[in-house]
């Protein structure tokens, strides 16, 4: 799902930190086990180095998730930014895997799903990511060798 504001609306929010925004942001849920798999995941086959990294408990992260009136405390989504657009659920996470080419490009099909199927498959996951997949005390992200030099926030 695309979030409907004008696109780079951020730009002229001063609750938002300035970040690089000439390639792909994804915002994830720094303490989250699912998420930080999955942003390792991105980061490993990203060999172009497109995609950046901001924990969603970051300033960034949280001044993004409240400029798009988002949840900032529970962050039930990841949050893509792309060409200063943003895209959640479903749709942020096709559209980050098709950006990932060759074989990943097949999850664009989800996006020809109906929004109200869509959304509730992501939010099934969501809301019980933390009872299957478990949660970190602090983001391990900030350790990891490939999303290390390319968070940011």
């Amino acid at each position: 799902m695309s979030i409907s504001v004008e696109p780079y609306s951020y730009r002229d929010d001063p609750a938002v930190p300035r970040f690089p925004d000439d390639g792909p942001l994804i915002v994830f849920d720094g303490v989250c086990v699912l998420c930080n798999g999955f942003a390792r995941f991105v980061a490993k086959r990203d060999s172009a180095e497109r995609f950046r990294f901001a924990e969603a408990q970051s300033a960034l992260g949280g001044a993004l998730f409240r400029h798009y009136g988002l949840d900032d405390i529970d962050f039930e989504t990841n949050l893509l930014i792309q060409d200063g657009r943003a895209f959640v659920r479903l749709e942020a996470f096709a559209r980050i895997l098709g950006e990932l080419g060759g074989p990943w490009s097949a999850a664009r099909a989800a996006l020809a799903l109906p929004r109200p199927i869509s959304d509730w498959l992501y939010d099934r996951i969501a809301k019980n990511r933390y009872a299957i997949f478990g949660r970190y005390e602090t983001c391990p992200a900030k350790g990891d060798c490939l999303i290390a030099r390319r968070l940011i926030g």
